[in-house]
């Protein structure tokens, strides 16, 4: 009785942790120049964790992913009303619903609207790469 009692209480303790958000580190730049969208880098590279946030769209339709941060670059997939994504960064874009900043997807070449993304902690910026 003594050992369920004790990994009881361990899983307790690893599920209470899992829920307490890490702290996000920003890059020292606090964003990137308005209107400049090539070049993006994660700058969260270093780091395993990433930021997640839920999909939320009206009428649980899917959301477009799109290849750059604007809704004038193509649309290369989609992501379903209530899943939850891995976001590697923020930066500025075409604004959509009045919101203009765009998440880059981890571990896809696409961006998502902010506007229909609720992410769970803060999400680094986007660096910008060239000149």
């Amino acid at each position: 009785m003594n050992r369920r009692m004790m990994r009881n209480g361990v899983v307790a303790v690893v599920a209470a942790l899992a829920m307490v958000p890490a702290v996000a580190s920003a890059d020292s730049c606090p964003h990137p120049a308005h209107g400049r969208h090539f070049g993006y880098q994660d700058t969260a590279t270093a780091r395993t964790t990433h930021a997640y946030g839920r999909v939320v769209t009206p009428n649980d339709t899917r959301l477009n992913v799109r290849s750059g941060p604007g809704t004038g670059y193509r649309v290369v997939g989609t992501v379903r009303a209530g899943r939850v994504r891995a976001l590697a960064c923020k930066t500025n874009g075409s604004p959509v619903g009045g919101n203009e900043r765009w998440y880059r997807l981890s571990h896809h070449r696409g961006y998502v609207s902010a506007h229909y993304v609720q992410p769970f902690r803060a999400v680094p910026w986007c660096r910008v790469l060239g000149g």
